[in-house]
């Protein structure tokens, strides 16, 4: 039985801010979540091969063949104007990848890797793969020291999760908002899923670490932050939280309009987490 592939916008093979150490990064086509504040829009969607980027590439890296776009990386400039013309924020840029070509790129870097992380868009949505990757990985008696993590907004099941955790070391679990009218706002999408899978992953001992998007007057009130504060001392107040900076990098649309995430704005938040008993906090080591 051949193992599923992924469709996959991009590959790094050294980073160290998506997870412990240096990582291999799989980056996966395809979100369940149009979250205003995505910094990476270009990922949500999937190619629908409508053809509008093909005039927009200045190099000719994309055509038509077979009623469906067809890229050409040799030309590509990574200008990103085809992204810029895509009406449904995909990309006419990714690729598809077998785990075992995974793999390989994984021996390839093995000397400088502590781990491998799969990242999106929504790396749950392509749970078999994710899965068959991560269990390949564990099987290899040259790769199974590598540790296996998952950055994810949580909208997954519990039988999903059941499949996922055994051969997951850890997960980063984005919590976008706390009250349901704010994360629907923001994703377009119910929170419940996300905060039971953090609860779900944390009495597993997966959940490496909550991350909250710091959004001034949206995700940084008292209310907000209170509720946030209450949820995660009930995981436990040595639980990892890890702040992020609301900025307009990538940003489309009306949120370019949201005032960005001050240092001072982040600092003030990660000190409230502090009086309430929480000592792994992470803020950003740059702000743009």
């Amino acid at each position: 039985m051949s193992l599923p592939r992924a469709t996959v916008n991009k590959l790094l093979t050294w980073s160290t801010v998506d997870g412990p150490g240096n990582r291999l990064v799989l980056f996966l086509q395809g979100c369940n979540f149009a979250c205003a504040a995505c910094h990476n829009p270009y990922t949500i969607g999937i190619c629908d091969h409508c053809g509008e980027c093909v005039p927009a590439c200045p190099e000719g890296a994309l055509e038509m063949r077979g009623g469906k776009v067809a890229f050409d990386p040799a030309p590509c400039t990574q200008c990103d104007a085809c992204l810029d013309a895509c009406p449904i924020s995909s990309s006419p840029m990714v690729r598809e990848m077998s785990v075992e070509e995974v793999l390989d790129v994984a021996r390839a870097n093995l000397a400088f890797l502590s781990g491998i992380t799969v990242s999106g868009g929504e790396a749950t949505l392509q749970l078999k793969f994710v899965t068959a990757l991560f269990a390949a990985i564990g099987a290899d008696p040259e790769l199974s020291r590598l540790t296996r993590f998952v950055d994810t907004n949580g909208h997954l099941g519990a039988k999903g999760w059941a499949r996922l955790m055994p051969v997951t070391d850890g997960v980063m679990l984005d919590i976008k908002g706390m009250t349901p009218g704010l994360h629907r706002t923001l994703t377009g999408r119910g929170g419940d899923k996300a905060q039971s899978a953090a609860r779900l992953l944390y009495d597993a001992g997966k959940l490496h670490e909550l991350r909250y998007l710091v959004i001034p007057g949206r995700t940084d009130g008292a209310a907000e932050l209170d509720r946030f504060t209450a949820f995660a001392l009930s995981l436990g107040d040595e639980t990892r939280i890890r702040l992020n900076a609301f900025q307009h990098h990538g940003v489309r649309g009306p949120a370019l309009a949201w005032p960005k995430a001050s240092q001072e704005g982040v600092e003030a938040v990660a000190e409230r987490l502090r009086r309430a008993g929480f000592t792994r906090i992470v803020t950003p080591a740059l702000y743009q």
